[in-house]
């Protein structure tokens, strides 16, 4: 291998495991599933990989350890063997091994399986990344909103085929903006569309109603993982996964009382509590801060840093729209955070991981839910934050910001310019909107003036709440030329077919 033994011995000891004898054979580990042997019925999956690190994952079916065979060249009879964490139904079974000392610019295959108190290990299963270096290009996806809408697994579709489009793309890594799952959304064997169709869904009891319990949280995930589709691309791209709503139930915010029927337990607090501990186990990432804290930034190399925001954690509650003074969304910790942070960036993009728009009215009811309050005029409400932040940037110099989001259930592209605007102390910049990718599609919102958005292009929804099968779930994707700078994004569909494409030159 190109690791050296030390530097892997440095990752097995930052994560709490010891370097097992190398030379372990391919033989050695069969992939081959017996009863009496830990299974993988989840998958495999690695995340947050930076030039030097990265984080592997996965879930087995009883107590083990987990044993991780990491080669560089795809020789398993070559490669070292770490042992990593135990797990337990504390945890569900699953477990998350972070590897330090990697090399930049380098693929590396991994193969994940769980070893019993004697030491045989069971299942299987070999994935793959790739770490970022220098002169090389970057590409990666982005969307949001998962099984969403009652529509989940539909066998007579082959599944949620989007992951299968985005995968086909051979992307460096997948950035998930939140609403990974939908725990207030009950999905039933058939579902009826408002164009006359059945939309027929693949059912576990964990999904068929709204989730309250740890368990029922899990499930969630657990059910998107039972798609071919999702654990193959799981297996093959990193995933940079972010949280917004319905991770939990829908709009809510900390200190809520729900008064809904549906849930025995009426404090979100409660059940936030539960759906982050759920969604820290089933999606891997790199703890930074604590290891409850969602926003983070990925290092991907010098084209690109990931700045993951967490918009619903510190937010406040949903104002109503004619409201004059600031309300948290990001909180103050967190914006200062953002600024200080992508002010230091060298990176020549900045992309802010945003899991709620910014120039789109989002209503909850007569309140409002995302940033923009639908008014006209100076910021109000959670817009104070956000121009902070928008200000604190062209303060600061921050070139080649660029906010990529999802939430609203459609397509656009935003510019935002402050000769449009009515706060207008900032620099201008683009909004990427994409999503969902399994989930029913809506649109297009109404836009708030504030800090001068255009729509550049959008595409929504044939008819409210259309579903998968109607073609309109999308994704983006972008290349970043290591030569030039450009940053080129698209807007793709359920199929991957390209609907909008814009090239973007760096600010110097």
């Amino acid at each position: 291998m190109t690791l050296s033994r030390r530097q892997l011995l440095a990752a097995s000891t930052a994560a709490g495991a010891s370097l097992a004898v190398p030379g372990v054979t391919a033989t050695a580990v069969p992939n081959l599933v017996r009863r009496d042997r830990a299974a993988l019925p989840s998958g495999i999956a690695s995340a947050d990989v930076t030039p030097n690190s990265a984080v592997v994952w996965s879930r087995t079916d009883r107590p083990g350890r987990l044993v991780v065979q990491l080669t560089s060249h795809g020789r398993f009879d070559k490669a070292i063997s770490l042992r990593g964490p135990k797990t337990d139904p504390v945890d569900d079974f699953t477990a998350r091994l972070p590897l330090r000392g990697l090399r930049p610019g380098q693929r590396y295959d991994y193969r994940i399986g769980f070893e019993d108190a004697n030491g045989r290990i069971g299942e299987t299963l070999d994935g793959s990344f790739s770490t970022p270096g220098r002169n090389r290009p970057v590409s990666f996806v982005f969307t949001g909103d998962t099984a969403g809408q009652g529509y989940g697994i539909n066998p007579d579709l082959g599944g949620m085929i989007a992951y299968q489009a985005m995968h086909d793309t051979r992307p460096d890594f997948f950035l998930h903006s939140g609403d990974n799952i939908y725990a207030d959304g009950p999905i039933q064997a058939e579902l009826k569309v408002a164009d006359g169709t059945v939309w027929k869904n693949v059912v576990t009891e964990e999904v068929s109603k709204v989730a309250e319990t740890l368990a029922e949280y899990r499930g969630r995930y657990k059910y998107n993982l039972m798609d071919g589709n999702v654990r193959s691309l799981y297996a093959d791209v990193p995933l940079i996964a972010q949280w917004d709503d319905h991770e939990t139930l829908n709009n809510w915010y900390p200190g809520e009382i729900l008064s809904d029927d549906r849930y025995a337990e009426k404090r979100v607090d409660v059940l936030a509590a539960r759906a982050k501990k759920a969604f820290l186990e089933y999606l891997p990432m790199e703890h930074v801060g604590g290891r409850d804290r969602i926003y983070r930034k990925v290092g991907y190399g010098p084209l690109v840093d990931v700045f993951c925001l967490d918009m619903r954690t510190y937010r406040g509650a949903n104002p109503v729209p004619s409201t004059v003074g600031p309300v948290a969304m990001l909180g103050a910790e967190q914006a200062a955070w953002l600024v200080r942070e992508v002010a230091a960036s060298k990176a020549t993009w900045k992309v802010i991981a945003s899991d709620m728009p910014l120039g789109l009215l989002v209503p909850d009811g007569d309140l409002i839910e995302a940033v923009g309050n639908g008014l006209p005029g100076a910021p109000g409400g959670r817009e104070h934050e956000i121009a902070w932040v928008l200000s604190q940037f062209k303060k600061r110099k921050v070139r080649n910001a660029i906010w990529l989001t999802a939430d609203v259930h459609y397509a656009a592209a935003h510019h935002y310019d402050p000769a449009r605007a009515a706060f207008t102390d900032f620099d201008p910049f683009w909004e990427i909107v994409a999503g969902p990718i399994n989930a029913g599609t809506f649109g297009p919102n109404a836009l708030d003036g504030t800090f001068g958005p255009e729509v550049v292009w959008s595409k929504a929804a044939d008819f409210p709440n259309q579903s998968p099968a109607g073609g309109n779930q999308f994704f983006g994707h972008t290349t970043i030329d290591p030569r030039t700078g450009v940053f080129t994004v698209s807007l793709r569909n359920l199929f991957g077919k390209v609907l909008w494409s814009k090239d973007i030159n760096p600010t110097r």
